[in-house]
């Protein structure tokens, strides 16, 4: 029997109009082979595009590695030191931007100062391993000086040059350089500078970054309420901001923090050990903006497992406060204008190590906010003092200069009781110096009875209703 012949191929299932003819398995098998061309196709195109957004995602953080921001107070108060006869010392906390202020100001030298001679140097770099030893430290500086120049000089990180101060004193006797220099906080204490530079020297201090600072690190987000809950959870220390996990943000920050209480310090007072030091820094963060004593916590601790004493607490709050990881502030009488000596309080020097270490235990976000307002007056150039008047405490007495405020600090003040009770210390006061309260109103600034109740959102980001 002859084959049956082939048919036309008409719209049909398998295709529309063609001229061509083309047996049935044909047909079944071009079209399975077109399907996985597409399919082929459209799982190329999705892993590439899925590449391009993960390569985007990795430049942002490997080629940018952090977002840099101009930090403007500190910049304009080393600038405003140029060419003074001091050594110049910047000083804060780990990971505070130290180095990276004094690379700013070395860029901002080199736009705007003709015949100049920058002599840097890094000991965290290998490049400088052969100048960690003070003869030759001193001697690769004065072979790079330039006669006819305005030479400066920057070392970073000099703590790790042992007696870097015979070189840095001797190269500052000689009047040929403008002197900066940088150090780990454990080794560059404020307490320890008169003793180390025999010159005349002046401190720049670098706290974490304020709310301010954070919003302009963040400028992609506009929502202010946003922004300060982020903050007060996150903190200043901007290296956690490269992490992309609330684990690795927070692990960034203990790991700062824990390589000063258990190394730095250790290392810096040779102490026994760390239990005792790690409790009470514990002890410290859990109870920020309340009156504590050597006393006091000796017994709490002791009470609770680690034995100590009063006078192994007093020393090692000092430790903690060299450290720049607490900072005390004395009481003040108001009324008989003298200062006590009796009970401090001591505040963090950034709210995210508190969450980092003891995560929402105990967040009583007045005390917190509390915090955060001291650390920004001291960024201001403020000296602060607990105020006493009679049985009642007023939060904040800060002078700078001629200069005096009072200031309470509370979360919400929506409730009548809650209101009347902050005020009330501030009514007290009977002299004309300007009064302040700081609560989270979300609303513009407005007064009563003479203090001004101001958004402590706004109060931090230098808002003020004009």
């Amino acid at each position: 029997m002859s084959p049956e012949p082939t048919r036309p191929l008409h719209e049909d299932a398998l295709g529309g109009e063609s001229g061509v003819t083309v047996s049935k398995n044909e047909k079944i098998s071009s079209f399975e082979t077109d399907n996985l061309h597409i399919l082929f196709r459209n799982s190329i195109i999705d892993n590439v595009n899925r590449f391009q957004k993960m390569k985007k995602v990795q430049l942002l953080k490997v080629g940018d590695h952090l977002k840099i921001i101009t930090r403007k107070r500190y910049l304009d108060r080393i600038i405003a030191l140029n060419g003074t006869p001091d050594i110049k010392i910047i000083t804060g906390i780990r990971r505070s931007g130290k180095s990276q202020l004094m690379q700013a100001y070395i860029e901002y030298l080199k736009e705007h100062i003709d015949n100049i001679n920058i002599i840097f140097i890094d000991f965290m770099d290998l490049a400088y391993e052969k100048m960690k030893e003070y003869h030759a430290l001193h001697a690769y500086v004065e072979e790079r000086y330039q006669e006819g120049k305005e030479n400066y000089l920057f070392v970073d990180e000099v703590q790790m040059c042992p007696k870097f101060e015979l070189a840095i004193n001797s190269l500052y006797s000689k009047g040929k350089y403008d002197i900066y220099v940088t150090g780990s906080n454990a080794f560059l204490l404020s307490a320890d500078l008169a003793t180390l530079f025999t010159g005349r020297y002046i401190e720049i201090h670098v706290f974490p970054f304020s709310f301010e600072e954070y919003c302009q690190y963040h400028d992609d987000i506009s929502d202010t309420d946003q922004l300060f809950d982020d903050y007060i959870i996150k903190g200043g220390l901007a290296g956690s901001y490269a992490y992309r996990t609330e684990k690795d943000r927070t692990n960034y920050i203990k790991e700062v923090y824990e390589t000063i209480v258990t190394r730095d310090l250790v290392q810096k007072y040779t102490l026994p050990d760390t239990l005792v030091l790690q409790r009470l820094s514990e002890f410290l963060m859990d109870n920020i903006s309340n009156l504590t004593s050597g006393n006091k916590v000796s017994q709490l601790l002791t009470a609770n497992g680690t034995p100590t004493n009063h006078v192994t607490i007093g020393r090692y709050m000092k430790y903690l406060c060299n450290a720049f990881i607490f900072y005390d502030m004395k009481r003040y009488d108001i009324r008989g204008r003298k200062y006590l000596e009796n009970s401090e309080k001591f505040y963090l020097c950034d709210s995210g190590i508190r969450y980092a270490i003891l995560g929402s235990r105990n967040m009583d976000y007045g005390r917190v906010y509390e915090n955060v307002v001291c650390i920004e007056l001291l960024r201001r150039g403020y000296d602060v003092y607990v105020g006493k008047l009679y049985k009642k405490e007023i939060d904040f007495v800060v002078q700078r200069g001629s200069e005096k405020i009072y200031i309470q600090v509370s979360d919400n003040i929506s409730g009548q009781d809650t209101f009347e009770r902050e005020v009330s210390p501030l009514l007290q006061i009977r002299d004309a110096y300007p009064k302040i309260l700081l609560a989270r109103t979300r609303h513009d600034e407005y007064q009563y009875e003479g203090i001004r109740i101001i958004d402590i959102a706004d109060w931090l980001l230098n808002r003020r209703e004009e």
